[in-house]
């Protein structure tokens, strides 16, 4: 895996037959400037981009964002709100995990290389050949559970 610039991203794109399109080029930066431990939704890219003022539709966006995800560009995320979160993906073996809580969705990113290690071992036991691991725990904080005793 690579870490993508904008040259490389057209690069790749122009080798499948695609174009970077500014809207593309855009999309690609925020994820660059994203915080380390930010995900974000459709949504949440849709809000961020028109607040910049960037006139992207949301149909675009949800276009750019499986696809960047079929390329490896993105990382996509169920951190059970009911839609999926992208990450920008980073090269091997870059890889991280979630703990989620279910009543606030506060998301802590936690690595263990137990997990992989499982992960890389079971794959090749299959003869499979891994290209991610992830764990998606979920749970409920300490706040949430303090929310949830009587008093």
């Amino acid at each position: 895996m690579t870490v993508y610039t904008a040259t490389s991203l057209k690069a790749e794109l122009n080798d499948r037959g695609w174009r970077l399109t500014p809207q593309r080029e855009i999309i690609l930066h925020v994820f660059q400037e994203l915080p380390k431990g930010e995900h974000l939704s459709a949504e949440d890219l849709y809000h961020h981009l028109d607040a910049q003022g960037e006139g992207i539709s949301l149909s675009t966006i949800y276009r750019t964002l499986k696809l960047m995800a079929r390329m490896g560009i993105l990382r996509e995320l169920e951190l059970g709100e009911g839609h999926k979160h992208y990450e920008l993906n980073q090269p091997y073996p870059y890889h991280h995990h979630h703990l989620i809580c279910v009543r606030c969705n506060k998301t802590i990113e936690f690595k263990n290389d137990s997990i992989l290690k499982i992960g890389t071992k079971t794959a090749q036991k299959e003869g499979y050949h891994l290209l991610d691991c992830q764990l998606t725990i979920h749970a409920v904080c300490p706040s949430c559970q303090r929310a949830l005793l009587p008093l």
